[in-house]
């Protein structure tokens, strides 16, 4: 008899005990899907991690945005975590195409490393790509767009929360319609979803369906409810994270392997499955 105590929660072990009796992994998969949209919202997980990922699916996410390195606010992940996040979860994964942390304004070199990652990550599996890129004066870049939507193409693209940074917002929606975008990411321009309410409920209303508006930053169970009433959105972006004991049992505490603002090594972040589910039966209470 199979026991579900694989090192990822369970699941793993899961889809070896399938595998053992001869079912196909995505055969499998396939026979598991579940529609999210059909609660009426869809609840997008941002992760860096495959214990993440699979945390946001069993708390009821319908698409996850796979990055690396959230304290910089998500770059481009590696080709290993996608190839094994998909191995282990069954809705879409987005993959964020974002060389460094940092503004959204890219020089050739960069540009070459985003079309070469946008290649990998279709090749390997990604359902969508999530990017945006910037002018020096704060509006749209246009044609670098033009050149990284041609690449991803045919898969859908969000334009990510280089939005948020944005000299006009109601121009620069303009554009990303024009351009193609599916969805673009925003907190409204301002340093959360809540604060930037306003914003998103004219963005929401400006959009006439045309485009999705999706709220994000700083979305928690605390203010969900307020969010989705206020902007009309019909999907949001969070986290859900929650600090997780190293099990390390030597600990070095004079050293810090990154900057000295970075995330501590013996604090792990990562997604928590009841708050993506407490998120979940918000969201449905609401929409």
């Amino acid at each position: 008899m199979c026991q579900a105590n694989g090192r990822i929660g369970g699941y793993s072990e899961q889809i070896r005990c399938h595998r053992r009796k001869g079912e196909r992994l995505e055969d499998w998969k396939s026979s598991k899907k579940v529609d999210r949209m059909s609660d009426g919202f869809l609840m997008e997980v941002c992760v860096d991690s495959v214990e993440s990922a699979i945390n946001a699916e069993r708390g009821g996410a319908g698409r996850i945005e796979l990055c690396s390195s959230l304290v910089e606010g998500g770059i481009t992940p590696s080709i290993g975590l996608l190839k094994v996040v998909k191995q282990y979860v069954r809705i879409p994964v987005f993959t964020m195409i974002r060389p460094r942390g940092g503004d959204f304004l890219y020089s050739d070199r960069e540009v070459e490393v985003m079309k070469t990652d946008i290649n990998l990550a279709k090749s390997h599996g990604a359902d969508g790509l999530v990017l945006g890129a910037l002018t020096e004066d704060g509006r749209v870049d246009t044609e670098l767009c033009m050149e990284l939507l041609a690449a991803c193409r045919p898969l859908p693209v969000t334009f990510h929360r280089a939005f948020d940074m944005v000299r006009d917002p109601a121009t620069s929606l303009e554009t990303l319609i024009t351009l193609g975008f599916e969805r673009v990411l925003t907190s409204g321009c301002d340093s959360s979803a809540l604060e930037g309410l306003p914003v998103i409920k004219r963005l929401v209303e400006q959009a006439k369906g045309r485009i999705i508006i999706m709220p994000g930053g700083g979305i928690s169970e605390r203010n969900l409810q307020r969010i989705l009433e206020g902007s009309g959105a019909q999907e949001f972006h969070c986290s859900a994270r929650s600090s997780k004991d190293s099990a390390m049992k030597f600990r070095n505490s004079c050293v810090n392997m990154g900057a000295s603002l970075s995330a501590p090594e013996y604090a792990l972040k990562v997604t928590d499955v009841t708050k993506v589910r407490t998120l979940n039966a918000i969201a449905k209470n609401t929409l």
